[in-house]
């Protein structure tokens, strides 16, 4: 029983990750149909938006200000650094081919993300980073949390759900509740009428990348929490995010969060169990069945659990 406390609250964490980085897919495709395959670079330059700042606050052993300052401060400054950079994206990469065949920009989308990576490599090079904040007070984020059973829940792992939870929570009440949400769903289903209707394309278009990138950044954090980071997360961090979005029905944002924690406890559960039952490499055949689970649903239910069937206009 406390190995699946532990694995469930494993999953949540993981799961949680993967949600925020597969709204940013969703958000994207929901308004221009474009599948922004930069996602994970994006995600992967909030990791070292992050890092930076911890250094510049004195660093994981010896920080200038409270711990919960430092974390507040990380997460931010990675979100603005990566919203920054969704609207450079945007502007330059995506704007011109907007009424270009779908390719094109498929394969500008490819080529930033290239773009991205090697940029970083040759800037910071190929050594992991490690935020190392666990290590804060004698262990205060690791050590202490909640009791369940016989299973310590870190407040790190707390903190990290929590914060995703939230994070999604402002995002839905962005889109369903507010004037900009309206004319993001507006723009999502007909964006020549929404334009005759007096709506900014250009507008809901550079807010959606603004969303949707300052969402991969907190991701970049919460992922860094736990794990180092290095110029390479961003290709399987991003490919797990987009498999999430694709599982929940990308376009939908509940299907986006549900899609990135069936992915988390699935990714959790199958390294638990079957990895110490017979297989000698808990990741790799982990990824073996994730793609399965994408492929089995693609065959049977390819607009994703959540996601409508393409009405065709004839």
């Amino acid at each position: 029983m406390d190995q699946f406390i532990q694995l469930t609250v494993d999953g949540f964490t993981l799961g949680s990750v993967y949600a925020l980085i597969a709204l940013g897919y969703t958000l994207v495709y929901g308004v221009l149909k474009l599948l922004n395959f930069a996602h994970g670079d994006v995600f992967m330059v909030g990791t070292f938006a992050g890092f930076g700042v911890l250094q510049a606050l004195g660093g994981p052993a010896s920080p200038k200000v409270p711990i919960w300052l430092v974390i507040t401060l990380v997460t931010l400054a990675a979100m603005a650094v990566c919203a920054a950079l969704g609207v450079v994206i945007e502007r330059f990469a995506y704007r011109p081919l907007r009424d270009a065949p779908r390719i094109a920009p498929l394969i500008s989308a490819l080529g930033v993300s290239f773009f991205l990576a090697n940029s970083m490599q040759l800037l910071f090079g190929a050594t992991p980073r490690n935020y190392d904040l666990f290590q804060y007070h004698s262990g205060t984020l690791y050590l202490r949390g909640l009791h369940v059973g016989g299973v310590t829940v870190p407040l790190l792992r707390i903190i990290t759900i929590v914060a995703a939870f939230v994070l999604m929570v402002i995002l839905w009440f962005l889109v369903n509740k507010t004037r900009t949400g309206k004319a993001m769903r507006a723009t999502s289903f007909d964006r020549e009428a929404a334009a005759m209707m007096g709506i900014d394309i250009d507008r809901v278009i550079v807010f959606t990348f603004i969303l949707g990138s300052a969402l991969a950044g907190a991701a970049g954090v919460m992922f860094s929490l736990r794990v180092p980071t290095n110029v390479s997360i961003g290709f399987i961090a991003g490919l797990k995010g987009f498999i999430a979005a694709v599982i929940g029905g990308i376009g939908s944002i509940p299907g986006a969060m549900a899609g990135g924690l069936i992915l988390g406890f699935l990714e959790s559960y199958i390294q638990g169990y079957v990895h110490g039952a017979h297989l000698p490499d808990g990741t790799q055949w982990s990824d073996l069945y994730v793609f399965s689970v994408l492929i089995a649903l693609m065959l049977f239910r390819h607009q994703g659990l959540f996601g409508r069937p393409d009405i065709r206009k004839v």
